[in-house]
């Protein structure tokens, strides 16, 4: 029975089609980006783009297309939309998909679960000041803003809808077709992209509390690499990355999943399991005479 549920799970990784590309958008400029006191009078899920906003989605529409087509060279490639509710989002991908041809577009999902972090209803300018002020003292990461949300509220939800996201990966409901790179393109906003990404790459609060923002229509590339990790690297920079937050160690972390394989990990990331103990034991004789 043992060796059957091996032969099993071997001939589902045989079998699974991973994407290509899993890449992050924030939407672009909206009016809340332009001016805060429009969060006053307007609920934020219904802030809109602004003209420069529309422009920056249309331009991020061409970089995508050149890039999931490695420029034209790759012939046979398709694409996979999840876009958060919100309209500034739904825009941004309208504006995207003005650059993509039917026969390219195999799906898209409109997801709740990658919706912007809740700041509470009508927001209150000079009141949201004060307490975003309060935030910077308190952290980041765990600070729940009142009849809001946390950013650790915002990780629980992302990190549902990355369950779901691998179940779609499979049971192959993307009707990926393992001729063609498929390529997964998530708009949704800064903190849900940043909490994606810290829930994927098993990044600690500590560095996630030294993450920049992504700035309007920016984009995040996840690449799948040869030892079927994905990484950061292979689209960008080392630069790039020190300029998102990114610490010499997790960079290099970054350059080891192009080529790493899952089940070495462990043993790559020594620093990982350090940052949680102090003068970890070699030996079960050390443990002893301590």
């Amino acid at each position: 029975m043992e060796e059957n549920n091996h032969k099993n799970n071997h001939q589902s990784c045989k079998t699974r089609l991973l994407p290509k590309r899993i890449i992050l958008v924030r939407h672009g400029e909206s009016e809340g980006n332009l001016d805060t006191s429009a969060y006053s009078t307007t609920p934020d899920y219904k802030i809109s783009l602004t003209e420069e906003g529309r422009a920056q989605a249309c331009l991020a529409g061409s970089h995508l297309r050149d890039l999931v087509s490695s420029h034209g060279h790759c012939p046979d490639w398709r694409v996979y939309f999840y876009v958060s509710p919100y309209e500034r989002t739904r825009s941004t991908l309208r504006e995207i998909g003005k650059l993509f041809s039917k026969k390219r577009v195999i799906g898209v999902r409109e997801e709740c679960r990658i919706r912007e972090q809740d700041f509470g209803n009508f927001q209150v300018e000079e009141r949201m000041k004060i307490i975003k002020e309060t935030r910077e003292r308190f952290g980041r990461f765990f600070y729940r803003f009142p009849e809001g949300e946390s950013a650790a509220d915002v990780f629980d939800r992302v990190s549902s809808f990355l369950e779901s996201l691998w179940r779609d990966i499979d049971l192959n409901r993307l009707h990926s077709d393992s001729s063609q790179d498929l390529n997964l393109i998530i708009i949704s906003h800064g903190l849900a992209s940043r909490v994606f990404l810290m829930k994927w790459f098993k990044w600690t609060v500590e560095q996630f509390e030294r993450l920049n923002n992504l700035g309007n229509c920016e984009i995040r590339v996840m690449e799948l690499g040869h030892g079927g990790e994905y990484s950061l690297a292979i689209n960008h920079s080392d630069e790039e990355l020190l300029e998102w937050g990114l610490s010499p160690e997790m960079i290099k972390d970054q350059k080891w999943r192009i080529d790493g394989n899952k089940a070495d990990w462990n043993d790559h990331c020594t620093w990982y399991l350090r940052s949680f103990f102090d003068n970890e034991s070699d030996s079960e004789d050390d443990v002893e005479r301590s």
